[in-house]
């Protein structure tokens, strides 16, 4: 929607702020499901974000090289504050990672002994599953508004997801069906 990105930017958003939410994100997660709550930081509980401006960087940092996490937290610090909202932003959600690993790594053998600890484990695999599935049923119900949207992300799920076809060819035959699609056609 127009206003919808005009209102998310309307808001300056302060730096010790980005730091704050990243150094959080980074710190105290886990494996999958960090765009999970990244969404429900910035879109739900801060908006920040728009939905529509949240899943064009999820798109947009899915297809470039590297880490979901790293190219959405400078997605996010670069639509919030530009190029220093964008290097504060990857800094922090790097910052806890970095001292955790090395942490972890030389008491690694003491903790995955200790009861409980695999149960643990499961339960924030699950969580991650779940925050996983929110944002994926957000992401649906604002992309899949049309028929033909709805259509192709049906197609992306049943080659995918349960045919198990190579991602490449795929994308190579669906994505340029679906830009010719949603192509903008004048009034005739």
């Amino acid at each position: 929607m127009p206003g919808e990105e005009t209102k998310a930017a309307d808001k300056r958003v302060s730096l010790w702020a980005i730091a704050r939410v990243f150094l959080q994100v980074g710190a105290f997660s886990f494996g999958g499901g960090v765009t999970g709550w990244m969404h429900r930081l910035t879109v739900t509980r801060l908006g920040w974000l728009s939905e529509g401006q949240f899943l064009s960087g999820l798109a947009l940092g899915q297809v470039l090289p590297g880490a979901n996490v790293t190219n959405m937290a400078v997605y996010i610090g670069q639509v919030l504050r530009g190029s220093v909202g964008a290097l504060v932003a990857l800094v922090c959600v790097l910052t806890g990672p970095f001292f955790l690993v090395i942490a972890l790594a030389s008491v690694y053998d003491d903790v995955i002994k200790l009861p409980g600890f695999h149960s643990a484990m499961d339960g924030i695999a699950a969580t991650a599953v779940g925050m996983v599935l929110r944002m994926a049923f957000a992401g649906a119900a604002h992309g899949c508004r049309e028929f033909s949207m709805g259509l192709m992300a049906f197609c992306v799920f049943v080659a995918i997801g349960i045919l198990q076809w190579p991602l490449v060819p795929v994308v190579a035959v669906l994505a340029p069906l679906s830009i010719a699609l949603a192509w903008p056609r004048g009034e005739a």
